[in-house]
């Protein structure tokens, strides 16, 4: 059986790449990485292939958590910056 192929996909390297695979989202980012959709597997081929790059993406995430020297019990809410606008209908 081959091996997977490698994830381009290499988690919290930046702010902007994306995995898709079906209708499941993997959005990286430098602090966090956000799962959103749902994926469907089905005893064919196709699934298999899905199968396989979720593992291997779910992999690299994994590994990158263990290779953190100073990995806190839980990270910090991620809260951004925030500005008050005018309600346009009030």
């Amino acid at each position: 059986m081959p091996a997977p192929a490698k994830s381009a996909f290499t988690p919290f390297a930046d702010d902007a790449a994306v995995q898709t695979l079906g209708d499941l989202t993997l959005e990286n980012g430098t602090t966090r990485i956000a799962l959103h959709g749902s994926l469907d597997f089905a005893r064919d081929r196709e699934s298999l292939e899905r199968a396989r790059a979720l593992a291997t993406t779910l992999t690299a995430i994994v590994t990158a958590l263990e290779d953190e020297a100073d990995l806190p019990e839980r990270a910090e809410e991620a809260r951004g910056a925030t500005t008050e606008v005018k309600n346009p209908f009030g």
